[in-house]
């Protein structure tokens, strides 16, 4: 059974009028997360009971529940939720799309960009529709290059448009801050459908503009 916490806030410990937040968790699975990263703290040599780890073991597994939420979404729905007719056949990009996620190997964050285009064939859906596909699936334990291929397929299999081209650029902290430490290493995958596969000038053309600053 979920539970919802209201709490009033300002900020400054301080209850007031100013500051509305609400969370929503299941309770018995965020108990059970809590007892696991109580466990975790003893097993790398802290004291859980320590002032400063009181409630660390709770805030860990609502902030773990929060990163990886992207399970309870349905991209594919997502999209159909805002699915208009549209006669319109060029481009559609929404480029510079905030990206978090976290690596299945190491479970250690990686962070960047999306650029996502279609060209529709019939249908187009509402442009921060596309943002939440690349959340749905991004806030999930992930590798970068089938994060790639999921917001490419969703987008392919439920608008069937004419093409689908997906970049992302992202920095993996399990390279940066352990294993090889290579600070300033930025991985980039992409996928392509449909006109974007066939048709060398149309990549060309969405790979200029993802990399061209119009605002």
């Amino acid at each position: 059974m979920a539970n919802t916490i209201e709490k009033i806030n300002d900020g400054s410990g301080k209850v007031s009028n100013g500051y509305n937040k609400i969370e929503t968790w299941d309770a018995e699975n965020i108990e059970e997360l809590s007892t696991i990263y109580h466990r975790v703290l003893e097993l790398i040599g802290e004291d859980p009971k320590r002032e400063g780890l009181l409630r660390t073991p709770l805030r860990v597994a609502k902030s773990m529940k929060f990163l990886t939420n992207g399970y309870n979404m349905n991209p594919e729905e997502i999209l159909k939720s805002a699915m208009f007719k549209e006669e319109y056949k060029q481009m559609v990009i929404v480029k510079d799309i905030d990206l978090y996620s976290m690596c299945e190997h190491h479970m250690l964050p990686f962070f960047g960009k999306a650029h996502v285009a279609y060209i529709p064939d019939g249908y187009i859906t509402g442009l921060s529709k596309i943002a939440r596909v690349v959340e749905a699936y991004s806030r999930r334990l992930q590798v970068q290059e089938r994060l790639t291929t999921q917001i490419r397929n969703c987008i392919q299999e439920t608008l069937h448009p004419l093409g689908v081209a997906v970049v992302i650029e992202a920095q993996h902290m399990c390279m940066q801050i352990r294993g090889v430490q290579k600070q300033n290493s930025v991985t980039t995958t992409s996928a392509f459908t449909g006109i974007f596969l066939e048709q060398l000038n149309t990549r060309e053309e969405f790979v200029h503009l993802i990399g061209t600053k119009l605002h």
